[in-house]
Order: C-alpha cells, then sequence, then structure tokens
C-alpha cells in the first residue's frame, strides 16, 4: 500500500481544506473525499437555504478547493452505513432515556473505518481530517495516541476517544500544532474559498437544532406511545413531563414549570415514567461508572489511578481517581463534584499532559 498516498475527508469548511492543502505542500499524493451521510429529505428540518456539511454547497466547496490545489476529489455515499450505525443509535439512546454523543459514534465508524475501506481502495495507506488534535506513537505503552491540539478552546480530542488502534496507526491530523486563527490565515495565504466560511454546528443531521422533531419524525410510533408523566421536586409532583426522551440532565429551559426559581432536569427515570428536577447545586456528583471503554494511550486501567477527565466536550479536564476498572468498564470518582454528569455521553481520560489515555460511555 501507497504510504505516501492520503485521502482527506473534506467537509468544505476552512480546517478540511487547509488540512488537505497542508499534506499537499508536504509532498504527500493526496485525494480529496467529501462523505455524504445524511441529507435534508431524510432528516428534516431544512433551513430556506440548505447549507452545511452534506449540503451541495459543502460538497461544492470542497471540490473548488481541490481544483486550486490541484489534487482529484470524489464524492462517495456513506448514507446507509450512517444511518445504521449513528441516527439509529441517536434515536434508541433517547429512546432509553439517555443523552447520545453521535459525533463519537460518527468519527469511529464512518470517517474512519469506512474512510479506511474507501483509502483500501484507492492504494492509499493514509486517511486525514481537519480536526484538532495530534496523533503519534506513543512509547511508554507502544500505543498509537491522541494528544489535545495547539488550540485549547478547538481541541477535539474529546469527540475521537474511539478510535481504534488500527484506525490511529493510519491517520494524519495537520491541524494538530496550529491555533484556529493561525488556520484562517493559512487558508487566506492559500487562497481557498473556504477561508472565511463559519464553522458548522455541532449536530449536522439536526440541521434546526429540534431534537423533538427529529425524534418524532423518526420513529412517530415509539415517541407517541410514550405517555406524559409526573415531573418531581423534592419528592413532590409539581407538574407533567411531555415524555422523557425530551429531557436531558441538567436541562434548564423548556420544563414547562415556574416555582420562582431556575431548576434543572437531576435524573430520568424511563421505567417509572418520572422526570426529577431539582436547584443547581442539586445536581453535582463526585462519581460515575463508564462502559465500552476503549483504550488508547493506555494499556490498562488500574484502580487507585490518577487521571484527569472530561464529561463533556465544553468541558474542562478535572483531577479524579479511577476507583474501579475492568476491561470493559472503569469507576471514576473527581475530587469536586461535576454538574451534570449525563449517561449516554463519554467520559475521557487524560493523563498529565493531555495524552488520551482511555474513553467511554457514561452508564450511571
Amino acid at each position: 500500500m501507497n504510504k505516501n498516498r492520503v485521502i482527506v475527508a473534506m467537509s468544505g469548511g476552512v480546517d478540511s481544506s487547509v488540512a488537505a492543502a497542508l499534506l499537499v505542500e508536504r509532498g504527500y499524493e493526496v485525494i480529496g473525499i467529501t462523505m455524504k451521510t445524511w441529507g435534508f429529505m431524510e432528516v428534516g428540518g431544512a433551513p430556506k437555504y440548505e447549507s452545511g456539511c452534506c449540503s451541495l454547497d459543502a460538497i461544492f466547496d470542497a471540490k473548488s478547493v481541490a481544483a486550486k490545489l490541484g489534487i482529484p476529489h470524489y464524492t462517495v455515499d456513506f448514507t446507509g452505513a450512517f444511518e445504521k450505525s449513528v441516527i439509529n443509535n441517536f434515536v434508541e439512546e433517547y429512546l432509553n432515556g439517555r443523552t447520545p454523543n453521535p459525533c463519537v459514534l460518527c468519527n469511529r465508524k464512518i470517517k474512519w473505518e469506512e474512510l479506511l475501506k474507501k483509502a483500501d481502495s484507492l492504494d492509499a495507506y493514509y486517511v486525514a481530517t481537519g480536526h484538532y488534535a495530534r496523533t503519534f506513537l506513543y512509547e511508554k505503552t507502544n500505543r498509537f495516541a491522541l494528544q489535545r491540539s495547539a488550540d485549547d478552546r478547538k481541541d477535539q480530542t474529546y469527540a475521537l476517544w474511539g478510535l481504534t488502534q488500527e484506525s490511529l496507526s493510519r491517520t494524519l491530523m495537520p491541524l494538530g500544532d496550529f491555533t484556529k486563527t493561525e488556520i484562517r490565515k493559512l487558508a487566506e495565504k492559500y487562497e481557498l474559498k473556504t477561508a472565511n466560511k463559519p464553522d458548522s454546528q455541532e449536530i449536522c443531521f439536526v440541521p434546526d437544532n429540534d431534537y423533538a422533531r427529529f425524534l418524532k419524525e423518526k420513529a412517530p410510533e415509539k415517541i407517541n406511545a410514550i405517555p406524559e408523566g409526573d415531573l418531581i421536586y423534592h419528592g413532590k409532583v409539581i407538574g407533567k413531563h411531555r415524555g422523557y426522551p425530551f429531557y436531558t440532565i441538567g436541562q434548564r429551559k423548556g420544563l414547562g414549570v415556574a416555582i420562582g426559581k431556575p431548576l434543572y432536569v437531576k435524573r430520568i427515570d424511563r421505567k417509572n415514567n418520572i422526570v426529577e428536577v431539582a436547584d443547581k447545586e442539586e445536581i453535582g456528583k463526585q462519581e460515575l461508572t463508564a462502559g465500552e471503554v476503549n483504550l488508547v494511550a493506555a494499556n490498562a486501567l488500574r484502580a487507585g489511578q490518577n487521571v484527569w477527565a472530561k464529561i463533556r466536550y465544553s468541558d474542562k479536564a478535572s483531577p479524579a481517581k479511577i476507583t474501579k476498572a475492568t476491561g470493559k468498564n472503569f469507576s471514576l470518582k473527581f475530587e469536586q463534584p461535576k454538574n451534570a454528569i449525563t449517561p449516554g455521553q463519554s467520559v475521557v481520560l487524560y493523563d498529565e499532559s493531555g495524552i488520551v489515555l482511555a474513553g467511554g460511555i457514561i452508564e450511571n
């Protein structure tokens, strides 16, 4: 397989555009690939003018950048795999009273595993993306690792913890040593059409950010079968919720009740059809258990091990200690309570230098 040939996942945004440009400049034989993973006809919520990931505008922007760089560009259809692996899981998690993190699953299953199959067919050894992260062979454990990027604000390692060793061994991440500001300047230097293009939204396949609408359209029979239930505060019923899938831990807006002060979702009890709310100071927790563990730089996790842990993308990594660890799950205790630890979301473990040790899905 050709180790000088790399396929770059080009979303039509500035980051992936500059990633491709940097690799061309470094002498790689670059092939641009835009992945079609969903369409507005399938997911609904289309704005008046379609834009963003997977829109025709995005595909045309990627093609324009590829032409500017003098590299071939192809659009590949991954909609079937995306529906099966990402969208179905997204719906089922909400139906189970959990809050999913589709970007983690999309990265592992689509942006890497499916893209590597395409790389194989093109005799390309590497895949590359515009993620803000670093990847390298960690000599201490002889494993391929991820490390936080130079731009702490844009760092994306939280969403990449699910990548396998096989995927990481064949990955290039050209943006890891740059800040977003520097990437914008490089795009202007290369005269790329996407230089000033705004960043895309977080959950690409819910373009209107209306998750309730999306769930109702994707699983109408299952959603309609879920009745209203009790909204409980300090052991007392204070109202009715409109269906537990429409709530997430830590949610403040849209609760449908008013008692003169802000309330936050503390617990979702699917079995008893209850949504429990509480005051802000009552939603902090110190402990969690995670499953579906993937080891990145670490060969193993051990009880008593001190780590830094993040429980959401925008979270700041906090000191914690592993209290129990097996091959498939671990328990963790933070030094200080963390607000809104949410089942279904990811917890990612780092060492003191920002290297990703492992990650998992929060179970409780």
